[in-house]
């Protein structure tokens, strides 16, 4: 049970300050033509200020609007008043995006991390900063409340501050204090906040989620960022422990998180059991749940943002979200190619903050397609125009409702192998055609017909685990062809034995086509599955099963493959199992199998399959005949 600090705001404040407060009106006619303005962010946006400021637009001209992110009305970014305000947004919101795709008003792309230092070098002077802030306390501090990012910053460095005083702004904790006497106007109002629902999430950003939720780790320390995705992977994380935050912002999804119990914050490396944010954007009920509470500590921009501390953060696992990925890795986020959308953010804060964290994790999330599904955000290159956000060399996973590509460390074939095979299955063969083509994918037959077939062709859902007796968990999954390299490791691990008795020849090398042909499987007629153990590098494939499904005898021919040292441990026997009730579902009569004679304990795991088991010796092999009950 978290204890509330009591409300400590100066009630009889506005006597202190009388000589301070002045109407709205009369405090913006500080503001001359050809200033610099800014306002603060998020659901904080000044609203009784900003409505004085364009009330004032037939005297003033030229003057230059600052903000980052702004949630409600943004009268001043009107066609009309293009004379009289001219927007400069660091992120674009959907308030001022009509009249900067318009030309009309400035995009400047900027780290979040970058932006406070702008405003201290005086590479960008501010000249004035209206500010939205709880009523000071006994002492003369007021709370940035919901939004401190780099609203501190421009506060601290403007020539003069106007400041809307607000009752209803929750007084937060941290480093989110600015004294009366740092303020030059004091604006009284009572009036609701700007309040965010999270939207619904839809079945694809549901399962974008899940496999999001899979990739934290107990203990990790987590940053979401803005969009749908990031707050649908709060649902899926109730059963986790002892996660920290460490994030830009937050919404209400955040709060149902901490009642369950999974965030406590008690393995953060940094600013232990606190949840560190910059800014939040919710429900009057959010805004009441963080009002004096001293589990929260909100910070400015250059702390929380600040790749190095971020670094420093204990499995700090970073989710954020593109518009659209290339089949290099180069990711896109604030453009839809020459229109600017959003902005940088701090994805590459967190991104690089993230990878370098001790098991810290960087993590882009989209949906597969845009505009109804008739087009693939999966893409060969990036639209004309669009911008890289986060580079090739900087992205890790990436996640749609298909799956997850790792991509760190992997060469161009296996980056674009990666991500065809988690964009929709409609886009595969003609990414994979573009792939071959870009000659970023190297491909030893000359058609391509029955390989875009198979990369079409979307796996059913085939995953499952076993504990072995150790308390080792294995886990089986569909292979994909971005197990190609793992492939080839498994053969050349395998002793000479081994692959005679699964190949029924001596092999020296595995071909390229050999490799293709294991890893591009018809989920039609045919059914793959790797037993998988994780590593540092993401995971070991240990053993391989499969069918070949001849659809003249509705019988499929089953073979597997388990490494020599994992052997013997009731691996084969589980997969083979597995394999036969995926089988039965698919309406498959029985299996049959081919095996040398001298193959006694592939023979053995036959006759333990579970199923009525026949065999008979057919020329130098048994040939084993197993029907489903």
């Amino acid at each position: 049970m978290i204890t509330k600090q009591r409300t400590t705001y100066d009630p009889n404040w506005q006597t202190a300050c009388a000589a301070m407060i002045q109407p709205a009106e009369k405090a913006v006619k500080m503001i001359r033509p050809g200033q610099r303005v800014f306002l603060g962010t998020g659901c904080a946006q000044p609203l009784e200020l900003v409505r004085a400021l364009v009330a004032r637009a037939g005297e003033l001209a030229d003057i230059e609007i600052v903000h980052l992110l702004t949630l409600g009305e943004a009268p001043y970014a009107e066609r009309e008043l293009a004379e009289a305000f001219r927007v400069n947004s660091f992120f674009i919101a959907e308030n001022v995006r009509g009249i900067i795709q318009e030309g009309l008003g400035d995009y400047t792309p900027i780290f979040l991390s970058d932006i406070p230092r702008l405003f201290s070098s005086g590479q960008l002077p501010l000249d004035a900063a209206l500010i939205h802030v709880s009523p000071p306390d006994e002492e003369g501090y007021c709370s940035l409340g919901v939004s401190v990012d780099i609203v501190k910053s421009a506060a601290e460095n403007a020539g003069f501050v106007i400041a809307q005083v607000n009752p209803r702004m929750p007084r937060t904790l941290g480093n989110s204090l600015l004294h009366v006497e740092d303020m030059d106007v004091l604006v009284p109002v009572d009036t609701p906040l700007l309040e965010v629902r999270p939207p619904e999430p839809t079945d694809a950003t549901r399962k974008i989620a899940e496999y999001v939720a899979a990739l934290v780790d107990d203990g990790a320390t987590l940053e979401l960022g803005i969009g749908r995705i990031p707050q649908a992977v709060l649902e899926f994380l109730k059963d986790k422990k002892d996660l920290g935050i460490h994030t830009e912002m937050f919404t209400d999804t955040l709060i149902d998180l901490i009642e369950s119990g999974a965030v406590n914050g008690s393995r953060k490396s940094v600013d232990r059991h606190k949840i560190v944010a910059s800014f939040a954007m919710g429900s009057r009920w959010m805004y009441d749940y963080i009002d004096n509470n001293p589990l929260f500590s909100f910070q400015p921009t250059e702390y929380v943002n600040d790749p190095y501390l971020i670094s420093r953060q204990y499995k700090q696992t970073a989710i954020n979200v593109a518009l659209e990925v290339d089949l290099t890795g180069q990711v896109c986020a604030d453009s839809l190619g020459t229109k600017f959308y959003s902005g940088l953010g701090g994805q590459v804060d967190f991104n690089r903050g993230a990878a370098r964290s001790p098991g810290g994790k960087a993590v882009i999330a989209l949906p597969s397609t845009a505009q109804d599904g008739t087009v693939s955000r999966i893409v060969p290159s990036l639209s004309p125009g669009a911008g890289v956000v986060t580079t090739r060399g900087d992205v890790h996973y990436v996640v749609t409702e298909y799956g997850v590509a790792y991509l760190h460390g992997k060469n161009v074939q296996e980056r674009a192998l990666a991500l065809i095979s988690i964009a929709h299955p409609k886009f595969r063969p003609e990414l994979l055609h573009q792939a071959i083509e870009a000659k970023y994918i190297r491909y030893v037959r000359g058609e391509k017909d029955d390989l875009e077939i198979r990369m079409a062709t979307e796996p059913p859902t085939l995953r499952t685990s076993m504990l072995l007796d150790d308390g080792t968990q294995v886990n089986f999954r569909p292979i994909l062809p971005t197990d190609a390299p793992r492939m080839r490791d498994l053969f050349y691990a395998l002793s000479q034995e081994t692959i005679y008795y699964r190949f029924l020849t001596y092999m020296k090398r595995l071909p390229q086509k050999r490799v293709q042909d294991f890893v591009y499987v018809d989920h039609r007629n045919e059914v793959a599955i790797v037993g998988t153990v994780p590593e540092a590098h993401g995971e070991d494939i240990i053993a391989i099963g499969r069918y070949f499904l001849d659809p003249h005898t509705n019988r499929a021919e089953v073979a597997f493959t388990v490494r020599d040292e994992w052997q013997n441990r009731g691996i084969g026997t589980f997969m083979v199992r597995y394999l036969a009730n995926v089988a039965r579902r698919n309406g498959i009569a029985g299996f049959t199998a081919e095996v040398l004679p001298e193959n006694k304990r592939m023979q053995a795991v036959l006759f333990k399959s579970g199923t009525k088991v026949s065999s008979h010796m057919s020329g130098n092999v048994v040939s084993f005949r197993m029907e489903f009950e």
